[in-house]
């Protein structure tokens, strides 16, 4: 997702090419190393805090009792919204249409993720089939962008879903009681699995065309601010912890030949062992 605004100058472009190049990233990254990953959960139910490199993503997971979807009478409800901190990126007078354009990227991607995959299991949020179903909200909020939103994004959910807790509720019939968390502890949420995205840019060349003409083309994990606003392609994959493919995503008019599909999607099933790595040890510290 390249921003319109704060573009870098043809200098600063021709030598962040150069010197990508010679595998060499700008803030002394491999080409297929990730920024320093943390995550904070807590301190209340379903709160996550992801820090990837400088961008800082707050996932914050809540719930409701809400009237189910007619065709889908037995399945509760998830929905994703992501915003813009107000000082997440320098201002400018595109600043608003960046924001826009890519809190819509973030949130689709990552709802369709949720919803496709089936990551959360919506029968276990059915209360009384018809009639009453827990509706999840998952508000996703920009801190600071430093490249990479979709990755950090994706963490911060996955991270906030897994340590959320809804209310205990007690069924009679078609009557629910929903206990207070002071009387009765809440209930982790029933999660398939725990999905996660891992981001490629492709910078310089064409990657077909350089394929075909026999030049290697530039691969870059984990792209910084500066490195999409200078890529010609995103292909984003997004793996679960089975390493199996929860969805692809690709971005930008450039083609990508087949050989080099297959070696991102090698790469991303490394990389995502590590981002769920990552996740399971900051769910342990935050339990003890």
């Amino acid at each position: 997702m390249a921003s319109v605004s704060d573009q870098p100058s043809n200098i600063e472009r021709a030598f962040l090419l150069d010197a990508v190049a010679k595998g060499v990233r700008a803030d002394g990254r491999g080409p297929t190393d990730l920024r320093a990953l943390r995550i904070a959960c807590g301190p209340t139910h379903g709160l996550a805090e992801v820090q990837l490199g400088q961008t800082r993503v707050l996932a914050r997971v809540t719930c409701a009792v809400a009237r189910p979807l007619p065709d889908r009478p037995t399945e509760g409800l998830v929905q994703v919204s992501a915003e813009l901190a107000g000082l997440a990126i320098p201002p400018s007078p595109q600043t608003t249409a960046v924001e826009v354009e890519e809190m819509a990227v973030v949130s689709r991607m990552v709802d369709r993720v949720i919803r496709q995959s089936r990551a959360v299991d919506t029968e276990a949020l059915c209360i009384v089939a018809g009639q009453k179903v827990w509706s999840l909200r998952l508000d996703l909020r920009i801190l600071d962008h430093a490249g990479n939103l979709v990755d950090a994004a994706m963490v911060a959910a996955t991270a906030a879903l897994r340590h959320f807790r809804r209310p205990d509720v007690t069924v009679d019939g078609t009557d629910a009681v929903i206990h207070d968390p002071r009387d009765r502890n809440p209930v982790p949420l029933s999660i398939h699995h725990s999905p996660v995205c891992v981001s490629f840019a492709f910078l310089g060349h064409q990657p077909a065309a350089a394929a075909s003409a026999g030049q290697e083309v530039v691969l870059l994990v984990d792209p910084s601010r500066i490195e999409e606003q200078i890529m010609v392609s995103r292909y984003t994959v997004t793996l679960n912890p089975h390493r199996e493919v929860c969805a692809l995503s690709k971005a930008g008019g450039a083609a990508l030949p087949l050989a080099l599909i297959q070696r991102c999607n090698q790469i991303a099933l490394v990389k995502a062992d590590e981002i769920n790595e990552k996740i399971q040890e900051a769910l342990k510290s935050q339990q003890q």
